[in-house]
């Protein structure tokens, strides 16, 4: 959020300099790795309109960092996908048959071509080409920058300086695992309130990479972790039922840190000369573009 933040001011003739606690490329946040699920499936419409939003912003970043290889929502019925509100949005969709995925008696799953995964590692760098960034700069008192305005999209570590914040950290879990054949479509299996229990993507190195949404325990941002076995175990089980094109034994595992809210809304506000981003929910990298927009906007004090 900061990079694509970065970018926005940039565009819009701000003097811009961005401060990274960590070096390049580190894994220690919520933004590293090869991808990403970008899709603009949501059940609220207002989601819908935030990812077309962001869907616009990534291809005037760099189209190829989006790869459109589609997505499955798998649900226990129809009315938990999100199949209406994409079509109040007046956006493409259709419900597979039971021969075109393997999904539980009774389930349904919808396809949406307008999804896949965006690039992470090289979307990042495409915000930040030409932007003057300092890393192994970590910053412990606001106060103290000599800025106009700062931007605080510090991720995992905002509590540090908003600890009025309602926010929970965790550490999730994530696994690799051989994949046969061509770039499968991005899955989201929701459970009975609409929410996300399991995902896929594809992976350039591995070919699939998987987890369990929301599945973390609480950590501290500044001690390192490990992925839970346990996890990985759940994990593989779900890619073994769901991916018969996988092989479910995982390669490796890693982790990443989310940072919620109660709603799993973001963090967009403006204190005094301090703009707020965060606490991204675990579904935040999409809508990156669109993020940016909206704080830079915060920043320079202007409607867009």
């Amino acid at each position: 959020m900061g990079a694509a933040t970065a970018w926005r001011l940039a565009q819009r003739g701000a003097d811009v300099v961005v401060h990274e606690q960590f070096g390049p490329d580190h894994d220690r946040g919520s933004s590293h790795g090869r991808t990403r699920i970008f899709r603009v499936a949501y059940p609220d419409p207002d989601w819908v309109r935030f990812a077309q939003e962001a869907y616009a912003g990534w291809k005037e970043l760099d189209a190829d960092v989006l790869r459109l290889y589609g997505l499955v929502e798998i649900a226990r019925s129809p009315e938990l996908t999100s199949a209406r509100a994409l079509e109040e949005c007046g956006l493409p969709c259709r419900f597979l048959e039971p021969e075109e995925m393997r999904i539980p008696d009774g389930w349904s799953a919808l396809f949406v071509p307008d999804a896949g995964v965006t690039l992470a590692d090289g979307a990042r760098h495409a915000f930040l080409e030409g932007i003057d960034v300092r890393y192994d700069s970590r910053v412990d008192d606001l106060e103290a920058l000599d800025a106009d305005v700062v931007v605080v999209t510090a991720g995992s570590w905002i509590g540090r300086f908003f600890p009025d914040l309602p926010l929970k950290v965790t550490r999730e879990t994530v696994a690799y695992f051989r994949h046969a054949g061509p770039p499968p479509p991005s899955i989201v299996e929701l459970d009975e309130h609409s929410a996300h229990a399991f995902f896929s993507l594809h992976d350039p190195v591995h070919g699939l990479k998987a987890g369990a949404h929301h599945a973390g325990a609480e950590a501290d941002p500044d001690e390192p972790g490990e992925a839970d076995p346990a996890l990985v175990q759940r994990i593989g089980s779900w890619v073994a039922e769901r991916l018969p094109a996988a092989d479910p034994e995982p390669i490796l595992a890693e982790t990443c840190l989310y940072t919620t809210t109660p709603d799993e809304r973001f963090i967009l506000e403006r204190r005094g000369r301090l703009v707020i981003g965060s606490a991204c929910s675990g579904h935040g990298f999409k809508f990156a573009p669109a993020v940016g927009a909206r704080l830079a906007a915060l920043a320079l004090g202007t409607d867009n």
